[in-house]
């Protein structure tokens, strides 16, 4: 990662853009920092595949039944403090 100044990089901005694509360009002002991210056009980026689903997507339960759990653990905790 390269950390430079702000007036650094106004005075070399086309340098510091075309080290952003291969590296991590961090810019300082006082005490913020701010990076610069590269991202090519949506055209030059391959689609990405679709994964199917795995095991553990198969093994996963619904956000019904887990908060349905949560209440049962819930009320055998109160129920023991009797």
């Amino acid at each position: 990662m390269t950390v430079i100044s702000g007036k650094e990089f106004i005075a070399n901005q086309k340098r510091y853009f075309d080290m952003a694509i291969d590296e991590k360009i961090c810019i300082k002002r006082g005490k913020n920092r701010f990076h610069l991210l590269y991202a090519p056009d949506k055209k030059q980026v391959p689609p990405q595949p679709i994964l199917e689903p795995d095991e553990d997507f198969y093994r996963a339960i619904s956000a019904e039944e887990l908060v349905a759990r949560i209440y049962k653990d819930i009320e055998k905790k109160y129920a023991n403090r009797k």
